[in-house]
This record gives structure tokens, sequence and C-alpha cells, in this order.
């Protein structure tokens, strides 16, 4: 459905990426890994996952949106988002859409993988596993390009330390001298690290070649189910 929204802050979080908080004028029913479509016009929407939790989100939708420059797709959305938070006026959103939400009825453990900004969507999954008491063993494989890019690694290290069944794994590309997690190819650290995978469920966010290079790499290697394989690239490659 359509719903106009209000746009009520918009925060770095890292470089070229930021954190967009809306509030909706009727509440959005939402399942963990969800997406919505800002509309841009009528036949012009662009989909961003939700990185809020259904269970704790409070009525408001919150997003993470990587706008580079030279990424004129999300830039458009975050400069409509500004101008309608200095004006006070409203965006448009379709929501909800997605099939790759968390099967909440497995007991299969989880394995959540984000490539940059992919990362709202397991957030909004490891968000609601976590509030919803689940104590399926979880892993959270986040890979950026440098350690800036991973911009809440403090806080997942915390809900790491916090739950027994959390365990986060940070993988760069590029490391500082003082980088304490993992260095490369963020799936290439997920075959390194586990010798199958056929007891997880898999969620994956973060550039259609990356999703399909998973599903690929897992199913042939990793003897990963392909049905137990969740993105919303999926739909479409």
């Amino acid at each position: 459905m359509t719903i106009k929204c209000k746009v009520k802050s918009i925060q770095p979080l890292a470089s070229n990426t930021f954190q967009i908080l809306l509030h909706p004028e009727a509440p959005v029913a939402f399942k963990a890994g969800q997406y919505l479509m800002v509309v841009m016009g009528e036949k012009d929407k662009r989909p961003f996952s939700i990185a809020s939790s259904p269970c704790r989100h409070e009525g408001e939708l919150e997003l993470h949106i990587g706008a580079a420059e030279h990424n004129a797709y999300a830039q458009d959305v975050v400069n409509a988002m500004r101008q309608a938070l200095e004006e006070n006026g409203d965006i448009t959103i379709d929501a909800p859409h997605g099939d790759a939400w968390v099967k909440e009825d497995s007991e299969r453990p989880l394995l959540l993988v984000a490539g940059g900004t992919g990362f709202s969507y397991v957030r909004s999954i490891l968000d609601h596993c976590v509030a919803q008491k689940k104590s399926n063993p979880i892993y959270l494989y986040w890979g950026g390009r440098d350690a800036n890019q991973l911009y809440a690694k403090d806080e997942l290290t915390q809900i790491a330390a916090q739950y027994d069944n959390v365990h986060f794994i940070p993988v760069v590309e590029q490391a500082e001298a003082n980088w304490q997690g993992k260095v490369g190819n963020v799936l290439q650290a997920i075959s390194q690290d586990f010798e199958s995978l056929a007891d997880y469920d898999i969620y994956i966010a973060g550039r259609f070649e990356m999703a399909g290079a998973a599903r690929e790499m897992f199913t042939q290697n990793k003897q990963a189910l392909s049905e137990r394989m969740f993105a919303d690239a999926y739909a479409f490659i």
C-alpha cells in the first residue's frame, strides 16, 4: 500500500551513508527482512530495506541509504528526503515488499550475510530474533571496503557479547594496522569458516552479483540448500 511519511531525521552513519527515520501517517505492518519503495514518480519507485524490526520500531521506519556521489539513484532519494525534512513535507512510500523475510518457525541456525548497506536487511532480522528471544545460533558476516563502512560494528560487538547465540564476524577488503577482524572477501571468509552449510537458513543482502555468487558458491561447495537461501535479489536473478 502507498502511505505518506514525515521525515523525522537524517543522520550520517559513514561516508556517504545515511540513517533516515520516517514516521508514516498510519502504522505499516511488515516482516523482518522486508523492504519499502520510495515513490519518486508514478513509474519510479526505488527499493530500500527496512532496517528497523517489526517488533521494536515504535511506529517509525528506519532506512540506511548508501548515496555515494556517483550513485544518482540513491542520491536523488536522499535529496528528496532532505527537502521534505526542511519543508516539513511528505515522502510517499509503497510498503511492504519482499519474500526474503525471516522464517520464524524454523529452528535451523541462521547465517546472515551483508555487503555494505545491505546490513540494514540483516539488522532487522537480527534485532527481531533477539527481541523474540530466539535461541537459534546466529552468525552475522558483514563485509565492507574498510572499517569505516562497518558503521554499526561496535553495536554488533556488544550484542554478540550479550547473547551467547549471536556471533558477529566483520570482514574488510582494506585493513588498517590495528584491524582485529578478517580481511578479504566476505563470501570467501564464510567458506573458510564453515565445512558445511547444509543445516543453515541463509539470508543475504548486497549487490545482485554477490547474492548470485553466494548461491553458486554455497550450494556447490558447502552443501547449502538453495530453498533455504533467502535474498530479494533471487526474485530477479
